[in-house]
């Protein structure tokens, strides 16, 4: 059976599985047949599958996410941690200025960040990559909206390249607002290479930079350093930090908002 999205129930049922071992890091086969109503056959069959495209890895009792170059694509990294990321999203687009000019990068978080900054009343400019991010400023009125340049990626709804970081280049901004796929003690990590040098350009053509990222992702170690702490001025996340990792961010004067 298809579901109106298109998705058989078995592709929603690992979609979900992704999602759900993202939030978690590792989580029992028990446990998703319990989330998911269904048998933990049905879960270690979808497992053995996930396992085997490499998507996810097979634990003892379990699954755990896969490697530091994958993550889910961008539709499965929308269905993780909605209020979190949400709350995220409205207190970065009450820190917007009117008449400012900010880029925003890709990423679930940074869309949701677009959607809330859709019902600000002010004026103000936004230069993108992601196609998620000014689809959801599109119908602002007073909104300027910059659309880079580059190679589409259906897996991110996303622009990168050459020619998006030859177009970022020509730019001065207020702020970029970026996400991260990871927080570690030498700086946000991320994913995708590509995505990376946007948001390292994005960084480097702004007065203030931003990071937006929930607490989940703390220590979690992905492929690329996007910058050093101390190149982050804001941080705004879901909670408030404590632990190691609040001395690291402490240490650099970061402003922190949750």
């Amino acid at each position: 059976m298809v579901s109106d999205d298109g998705l058989s129930k078995k592709q929603r049922r690992q979609r979900l599985i992704v999602a759900e071992i993202s939030a978690n890091a590792t989580i029992r086969t028990s446990t998703l047949a319990q989330l998911l109503n269904v048998t933990p056959e049905t879960i270690r069959r979808d497992i053995e599958e996930l396992t085997r495209q490499g998507i996810v890895r097979r634990t003892y009792g379990g699954a755990a996410g896969a490697f530091a170059g994958l993550q889910p694509i961008f539709e499965e990294r929308s269905a993780i941690d909605v209020e979190e990321r949400r709350k995220i999203a409205e207190n970065a687009a009450a820190l917007v200025e009117p008449n400012s000019v900010i880029m925003i990068d890709s990423g679930s978080t940074t869309t949701l960040f677009a959607q809330a900054l859709s019902t600000q009343p002010k004026k103000f400019t936004v230069i993108s990559n992601s196609l998620g991010v000014l689809g959801a400023l599109a119908g602002h009125p007073d909104a300027r909206l910059i659309l880079c340049p580059g190679d589409y990626s259906r897996r991110e709804r996303a622009v990168y390249g050459p020619e998006t970081l030859a177009f970022l280049n020509r730019f001065n901004v207020d702020a970029a607002y970026i996400g991260a796929s990871g927080m570690m003690a030498d700086g946000p990590v991320d994913v995708e290479t590509d995505a990376v040098w946007v948001k390292r350009t994005m960084l480097s053509r702004a007065k203030t930079s931003v990071l937006l990222a929930s607490s989940i992702k703390i220590g979690r170690p992905y492929l690329a350093v996007i910058c050093p702490w101390q190149d982050i001025d804001v941080f705004i996340t879901d909670k408030e930090i404590t632990g190691s990792f609040q001395d690291v961010i402490l240490s650099r004067n970061i402003r922190v908002i949750f």
